[in-house]
């Protein structure tokens, strides 16, 4: 690498470090309800909310009732991105007249919105109108990233709480993370991304009249609007001729701030960040990479504020960062090193020439191989989803860092509230094997971990994986599943193993040769997140009512401190362990036989 390529991967880091602990703090501040000055004039409008949605912010929840809850609130959200998608041809903001979507797409898009999944197995531009896109879409991205913080805070203050029936008010902490944290920080972002050349607008997509006439060749479609294949089974192509381009825009700088900051993932644009309406500068790109983690890598600092003991928070967010590091380490040297059958073949030092920077397929010229290596990376390692290159592209193993990211649970800064309430899922684990090894009773931040604690951990723990190797086992064995992959073999298994990793870990990125948009992988996609998501909810809420009920223990000889670089190689280790004894067979099938193949090939 070169020394541009550290400066760029430092630097990010660095921002991201010193922009978590004053936003951890301020969050730790408005969910103590200690509101700061500068956003005091928000009150009343809190208030107001309460008093619009009949709910008194005193009334505290016992942990059923704030589960029943968030299963309800998420529903309502559900139905009614499921509705704007089947009737959009018939609402307002449609001004290019797009038709209402398939009942199979629009449950697939519904789930994946409510869920904070934001996988799309649609284009956005040539797809959802306006409407569906900011009320539909965008209105999700503030409320199911909120969903996911209101659940950390909660299981916080079971840890906080003595012999107490209650967790807090779910309706609180959804609105105080929506009103006081998301949306502010999303007006800030989308002024910005404006600013560098982010369209923003109600106007219909344009046509400009191109310089000269294009002929090229697209698959043509049958009936059933699937590509037609001849007897060989090759695409059917049909030629075509365009004197003029449609240029799509839209309401987009304002849905892709809060994508971003609530790890939401998914685009306005089909090719999403790479789109250069989305995506158009260095200085975007950056603030969007930032925006990915920063929620995330905050709220490390906001749970150790929280609970009374910062070195708590800074010892996840120093294991959460190892990891990181590590997996961007192989993901931007797999990339730099590109496809060495470009000399074992023979090629002429022209194709040699072209993989002198490294595997650029896939990739933006103005991002190059560094930023879009961290981009995967911290799109995965967060449950965001959005990319800015072709993840099906990228090198064996530079492919096999992403997915593998999402496969450990997306604990590695995850998603807001989501990400981190999984690591403390692994911590409780961590401290449960320490207990263990010495004979003595789990704790963890002054609370016995019990048996009820530790089932519950294992259900949440246990969950995804199973809906991922099922899921991809369903699809390798369905025709209808393995007719969606571009690619025979390895790479095919890979694309398949991808969509269900990232479904089941609530992400959202793709390989993207893989076509799910049918009935087949719209239906098994969207049930793989719905468990994905609230089986682990579930199971996290339930220890969080257990440990509230309890007393705290004062620590003794014999406690394990949760804050030493012991405890947090203990945490990294079990994060690491769990997922490779998982995937590691799986993966074996798809990138690391893949990997073996490239280097072995004559």
């Amino acid at each position: 690498m070169t020394g541009n390529g550290y400066l760029q991967l430092g630097l990010y880091l660095v921002v991201l470090l010193a922009c978590a602990w004053p936003l951890g703090r301020y969050m730790a501040r408005i969910y103590h309800g200690d509101i700061p000055v500068f956003v005091r004039w928000l009150r009343p409008l809190e208030r107001g909310i309460y008093r619009l949605a009949g709910v008194s912010g005193d009334d505290a929840m016992p942990w059923t009732r704030y589960t029943l809850a968030v299963l309800l609130f998420n529903l309502l959200g559900f139905l009614a991105v499921f509705a704007l998608q089947r009737l959009q041809d018939v609402l307002p903001l449609n001004p290019d007249g797009m038709a209402a979507t398939t009942a199979d797409l629009a449950f697939n898009t519904a789930v994946s919105f409510a869920t904070n999944t934001n996988w799309q197995a649609y284009g956005g531009e040539s797809t959802m109108s306006y409407l569906t896109q900011m009320l539909g879409l965008g209105v999700q991205n503030f409320l199911s990233a909120a969903t996911g913080m209101a659940v950390l805070i909660a299981l916080a203050r079971g840890f906080v709480q003595r012999e107490a029936a209650a967790l807090g008010n779910f309706w609180v902490d959804l609105v105080r993370s929506t009103l006081y944290i998301l949306l502010p920080l999303s007006i800030v972002l989308s002024v910005v991304l404006v600013s560098q050349g982010v369209v923003q607008t109600f106007n219909q997509h344009a046509s400009v009249q191109l310089v000269e006439k294009l002929e090229f060749d697209q698959p043509k479609l049958g009936d059933d609007g699937q590509p037609l294949k001849d007897a060989q089974g090759r695409p059917v192509t049909e030629t075509m001729t365009s004197a003029e381009q449609r240029i799509a825009v839209g309401p987009a700088a304002s849905q892709i701030a809060i994508k971003q900051l609530g790890s939401n993932g998914g685009g306005f644009f089909n090719i999403n960040s790479s789109h250069p309406f989305e995506n158009p500068t260095p200085l975007s790109n950056f603030l969007e990479l930032l925006a990915i983690l920063l929620i995330p890598a905050a709220l490390c600092i906001t749970f150790g504020c929280y609970d009374g003991d910062r070195r708590q928070g800074v010892a996840i967010l120093a294991a959460m960062t190892v990891i990181f590091v590590a997996m961007l380490a192989l993901c931007v040297g797999s990339e730099q090193s590109g496809n060495p059958l470009f000399e074992r073949l023979g090629l002429d030092t022209k194709a040699s020439e072209l993989q002198a920077g490294g595997n650029m397929e896939g990739k933006e010229t103005r991002f190059g191989v560094v930023n879009s290596a961290l981009w995967a990376t911290a799109t995965t390692a967060a449950s965001n989803g959005s990319v800015n290159a072709m993840h099906d592209s990228f090198t064996p193993l530079g492919g096999l860092v992403p997915m593998w990211l999402m496969q450990l649970g997306e604990v590695v800064f995850g998603g807001v509230g989501s990400g981190l309430y999984g690591m403390i899922i692994f911590a409780l684990v961590a401290v449960f094997v320490a207990g263990l090894m010495i004979g003595r009773t789990p704790e963890y931040l002054g609370k016995k971990i019990e048996a009820f604690e530790v089932k519950m951990a294992a259900v949440a723990i246990l969950v995804p994986p199973l809906v991922v190797l099922l899921g991809t086992a369903i699809a390798v064995m369905a025709d209808a599943g393995r007719a969606g992959t571009a690619n025979p073999g390895a790479h095919g298994f890979s694309e398949i193993l991808y969509a269900l990793s990232s479904a089941g870990n609530n992400n959202g990125s793709a390989f993207g040769g893989l076509s799910a948009n049918t009935p087949f992988y719209n239906t098994l996609l969207g049930f793989a997140m719905l468990f994905a998501r609230y089986w682990l909810i579930v199971p996290v809420l339930a220890i969080a009512g257990s440990l509230a009920a309890k007393k705290s223990i004062p620590p003794g000889a014999g406690t394990l401190p949760t804050h030493t670089p012991l405890f947090v190689m203990l945490l990294i280790g079990t994060v690491i362990v769990v997922g490779a004894l998982t995937f590691l067979p799986a993966l074996a099938l798809g990138p690391i036989v893949e990997h073996l193949q490239m280097i072995g090939a004559q």
